[in-house]
C-alpha cells in the first residue's frame, strides 16, 4: 500500500476530513461535525463559504494558523481546512435530566471545564458510564468534542453515555442549580474535603482543565469546593483521576 492510501485511511479512521472538496461534501451530506479548523487570515471565497455554511449548522468554527492545520493534517493536503467527524450527536442538558427522572433516580452528571486532552475526556466518559452518571457536559469552544480518538479512548462508552454541549459553563452552572442541583468542584484548596462532601442527592461534578484547574468563572458558581486528600509529594492529580475519585465517592454513598 502507498503512502498516500495509508495516511488517507488513518485520517479516515480517526474521522478527520481534509480539503476543501472534502469537507464540503461532509457538510452537505450532514454528517455530524463536531469542528472545522479553517486557516487564519485566508480571504478565499470558497474558505468563507465552508465557514458561513458550518456556523449556520451551528457547527464550531476555529482560526487555526498553518502549523496547527499542518500538525493536525494526514494527507499533506489539506488546503487549509480539516473538519473533525463527530462519532454520534450530543443531546441536550435537559434530556439527560429527564432520562435521571424517568429512572427515579437523583440526577449525577459530570461536567468538563475546558478538557482539551481527548485521551482525558474519553477516559471521564469511561469512568462516568462505568459510574452511572446520567450525563457528560462539555463547552462548545476550547475543549475536545466526540471525536474518534475520544471515542477510542472511552473503550465505547461514547455509545451509551449522553453528552451534551454547552455554549457557555457558568451560565449552565447557574441553570442547574436553579433546577435543585447541587454543583461540586473540584479544587486543590477546596474548603469541602472529600468524605465530607454529600453526594447523594442531585449532583453535578465540575472537573478543570489538565493545567489551570476549574476557570475563576466555573469554580464561582459552585455549591462547594471539593479538595481530594493527598498524602504524597504530589499536590494534584490528572483530571480523568480527580473524576474518577469523585464519582465512585457518590457511588459509595448511593449505595450506602
Amino acid at each position: 500500500m502507498d503512502e498516500q492510501r495509508r495516511n488517507d485511511l488513518t485520517a479516515e479512521a480517526d474521522g478527520i476530513i481534509e480539503g476543501r472538496n472534502a469537507v464540503i461534501e461532509a457538510l452537505r451530506a450532514g454528517e455530524t461535525i463536531d469542528k472545522i479548523y479553517i486557516l487564519k487570515g485566508e480571504t478565499d471565497k470558497t474558505l468563507g463559504h465552508i465557514a458561513s455554511k458550518a456556523r449556520a449548522a451551528g457547527i464550531v468554527v476555529v482560526d487555526a494558523d498553518r502549523r496547527k492545520l499542518d500538525n493536525m493534517s494526514r494527507t499533506h493536503a489539506h488546503q487549509g481546512v480539516i473538519a473533525l467527524a463527530a462519532v454520534r450527536e450530543y443531546v441536550t442538558v435537559e434530556s439527560i435530566l429527564e432520562a435521571a427522572a424517568a429512572k427515579g433516580e437523583k440526577p449525577l452528571l459530570v461536567v468538563c471545564d475546558e478538557i482539551s486532552d481527548p485521551h482525558n475526556l474519553g477516559a471521564i466518559i469511561r469512568t462516568a458510564e462505568c459510574a452511572g452518571a446520567h450525563g457528560v457536559v462539555i463547552p462548545k469552544r476550547r475543549s475536545a468534542g466526540l471525536t474518534a480518538v475520544v471515542a477510542k479512548t472511552s473503550a465505547g462508552a461514547v455509545a451509551h453515555m449522553p453528552v451534551a454541549r454547552v455554549p457557555n459553563i457558568p451560565a449552565l452552572l447557574k441553570d442547574l442549580k436553579k433546577q435543585g442541583v447541587w454543583v461540586f468542584g473540584t479544587a486543590a484548596d477546596g474548603n469541602t474535603t472529600l468524605y465530607d462532601a454529600d453526594l447523594k442527592g442531585p449532583a453535578a461534578i465540575v472537573i478543570g482543565s489538565e493545567g489551570d484547574g476549574m476557570t475563576r468563572l466555573a469554580a464561582e458558581n459552585c455549591d462547594f469546593l471539593v479538595s481530594i486528600p493527598m498524602r504524597g509529594k504530589l499536590n494534584s492529580l490528572n483530571a480523568s483521576a480527580a473524576a474518577a475519585i469523585l464519582l465512585y465517592e457518590a457511588v459509595r454513598q448511593r449505595l450506602g
